[in-house]
């Protein structure tokens, strides 16, 4: 009876035993990533991935004195890292691609990570991955990671740097190489063959390929009012009354330029908008495509959104800084001690009170839902509030800033309009010009908001079409 136990026993105890190899089989070790160059992008990278759980090796054409590497890693010769692992990171220069030749061998079947960039455009017939994948033919060359920084990688992915593009012809290849980005806490955009692989590279060579056209127009507006109102304010001065003030250049034609070109480009974000409608209006459908022209002007509203909000910032700080000029402390003190001496007094006028007050009341408003307009354009703001809040705020409250801004110009002209003097040289005030834009924005907009023709412009973003606009719209459409 014993022994029978001592036998049950002993046979729990040798199948208990047997479990622990079992176990210890069912979790192999896992191959580590293996990295070609240990420079800042190479040790950033090789960093990033230790910390998500990646074994790492390193290759590198000397590897007792190759500097040094993220604490963990190991480093050996080319030959021995590529041997040692299926996914291969290729932090190099193209410059330095020729001694992967001779690991074409090893470099067979293996997913190899094409890192690198370019310092100009179109310098090479083929793009840098297309040329690694004639080296070597027997590996998978996928393009990715080339769109991030060092940098970007040593501190985490913010959102401007959160996604990686990625190409290649293998998917197979493709789907090792979207798992780690995606372990990273990036996110991963394929787009397709290795084909893509010189868009890739141009990406990081772009230098605000949006931000172009605005900037551009910005610019020739700032030299273009600058230009108009140094010859009306300094030169017609100078020629007809002889002073020299020149001084002006700095404070007081800034301030005059800047909320010219502010309200300028402002009309400029909502101009499209109304075009757009006029032009569903006139088609009879919302299924044509607007011109190209168009198109990239819609695109850029933000940019020149933000571009505005910035101009009308400087407006309030220059605008802040008047009394403490010297000019203008010399000008007040200048008129009250000749009224003393002529024992003379000004009167108060209320008509004058009321404008300044409203004038500088509704230019205040008008900044207010300038700054609204801009935070809410931030990412990080935007994607808090739902698509009706947004087209509300930026919308109907961005209509609304263009009047308080517009109104604030007017009320800033007042009456001088009727004055002669106004007009020097028989040229009118830049004020005046940079009214024409908005004022023409805003009647527009009017015209948009009576009945019958927002109407007729809902049904039409609806869906409904006019008799014969459905057929040329489809024929546009495949076109």
């Amino acid at each position: 009876m014993s022994d029978g136990l001592n036998d049950v026993s002993t046979g729990l105890k040798q199948e208990s035993v047997a479990l622990c190899p079992l176990e210890a089989a069912a979790a192999p070790q896992q191959e580590p990533l293996c990295i070609f160059g240990t420079g800042d992008f190479g040790r950033s990278l090789g960093q990033r991935l230790l910390q998500a759980g990646y074994k790492v090796v390193y290759g590198s054409r000397r590897p007792q004195s190759c500097g040094p590497v993220p604490p963990g890693t190991q480093v050996m010769s080319h030959m021995a890292a590529a041997q040692s692992a299926s996914l291969v990171f290729l932090c190099i220069h193209r410059e330095n691609y020729d001694f992967l030749e001779t690991l074409a061998h090893q470099l067979s079947g293996k997913v190899l990570v094409d890192v690198s960039n370019n310092l100009k455009k179109n310098i090479y017939p083929e793009a840098n991955a297309e040329y690694l994948q004639k080296l070597i033919p027997g590996g998978h060359v996928v393009k990715a990671f080339n769109t991030l920084s060092a940098w970007a990688l040593q501190n985490g992915p913010a959102d401007a740097s959160r996604q990686v593009y990625l190409c290649g012809n293998s998917t197979e290849a493709k789907q090792p190489v979207s798992e780690v980005a995606t372990k990273l806490g990036l996110s991963v955009l394929d787009r397709g063959s290795l084909n893509a692989a010189r868009e890739l590279e141009d990406f990081p060579l772009e230098l605000f390929p949006v931000w172009r056209l605005p900037l551009r127009l910005t610019l020739g507006l700032t030299v273009s009012f600058y230009t108009y109102l140094f010859l009306r304010d300094v030169i017609y001065t100078y020629v007809t009354e002889g002073k020299d003030i020149s001084f002006r250049i700095m404070v007081s034609l800034a301030n005059k330029v800047f909320p010219i070109v502010s309200l300028i480009l402002l009309s400029l974000c909502y101009l499209p908008g109304v075009i757009a409608a006029f032009l569903q209006l006139y088609r009879g459908t919302k299924y044509k495509r607007f011109p190209d022209w168009l198109d990239r002007w819609m695109l850029c509203r933000k940019q020149l959104g933000l571009i505005a909000l910035g101009y009308a910032c400087l407006h309030v700080l220059y605008t802040l800084i008047i009394p403490i000029r010297y000019y203008v402390r010399f000008k007040i003190a200048e008129s009250t001690i000749s009224k003393v001496k002529m024992n003379q007094t000004s009167t108060f006028d209320t008509s004058v009170a009321w404008r300044s007050d409203s004038y500088l009341a509704v230019g205040i408003l008008g900044f207010g839902f300038y700054i609204l307009l801009g935070i809410t354009s931030l990412p990080s703001v935007s994607n808090a509030l739902s698509w009706r809040e947004f087209s509300f705020v930026q919308s109907k409250l961005g209509y609304l800033t263009l009047f308080l801004c517009t109104l604030h110009t007017y009320l800033y002209g007042g009456t001088r309009f009727l004055i002669p003097s106004t007009y020097k040289w028989c040229t009118p005030p830049g004020y005046m010009l940079c009214l024409l834009l908005p004022s023409v924005v805003l009647a527009l907009k009017l015209l948009i908001l009576l009945p019958c023709v927002d109407r007729s412009l809902t049904r039409i973003r609806r869906g409904w079409e006019r008799n014969g606009a459905g057929d040329d719209s489809r024929k546009a459409l495949l076109t």
